[in-house]
């Protein structure tokens, strides 16, 4: 019987997290069933269907790089991986063999495609205390401003945080970059949330890749 032919790999989002601000290093890292990152260190991650190609990938990267493997999770239809470390040029080179191996590059993969986008002004305090249940961060505060944000691919949520976090001193309260669409909730003031909603924005409108115009 002649061997089966592997199918090809879809790149649905690579991007590099230059320096990993303190609130975007601790919520991720508190969800990490790898080696958490820290602040200040820079990370590589990668979105990719069929997912359990991160396997082969994550290889790739640790053979030959000084990182430090943080993610590598493989949901129904989609696989990610996070590689970090203190030495953003070992970074991106990890993630320059990762593209490598995978026969891609940054621009093949999926442009942002934001699903909700919005900003709700003086939350009530029950409405908080809801969200505060499932909190996967900071705590929002009754009569904060609370910023909400749906993102597909997932792995795009990752840059829009933590540019957020860089241009404004809000409160990560919410942070979801696996499965079919990345989750967002940021808190603060009016102008802190103005000023962090216009990096994402600007983060995510300067993503060069395929057209997306949609959940699959």
């Amino acid at each position: 019987m002649p061997p089966r032919s592997t199918p090809p790999l879809e790149l649905r989002g690579a991007l590099v997290i230059d320096h990993m601000q303190p609130q975007f290093a601790a919520t991720v890292a508190a969800s990490s069933d790898g080696y958490f990152p820290v602040v200040g260190e820079s990370a590589f991650w990668l979105e990719a269907r069929p997912g359990i190609v991160i396997n082969r990938l994550m290889d790739v990267a640790l053979k030959r790089c000084r990182v430090t493997p943080g993610a590598l999770v493989t949901e129904r239809s989609y696989g990610t991986l996070e590689v970090h470390g203190p030495d953003q040029g070992q970074v991106r080179e990890a993630g320059r063999l990762i593209l490598e191996a995978a026969g891609v590059g940054f621009e093949d993969g999926l442009r942002p495609n934001l699903l909700t986008d919005e900003i709700i002004r003086q939350v009530d305090s029950h409405h908080a205390m809801l969200i505060n249940r499932t909190r996967s961060g900071m705590l929002l505060l009754a009569h904060d401003t609370l910023y909400t944000l749906e993102v597909n691919p997932a792995v795009w949520v990752l840059l829009a945080a933590n540019e957020a976090e860089k241009a404004a001193p809000i409160r990560i309260v919410g942070l979801g970059a696996h499965g079919a669409v990345g989750r967002l909730r940021l808190a603060g003031t009016d102008a802190e949330i103005e000023a962090a909603v216009a990096a994402v924005h600007r983060a995510l409108g300067s993503v060069r890749g395929r057209d997306n115009t949609g959940v699959d």
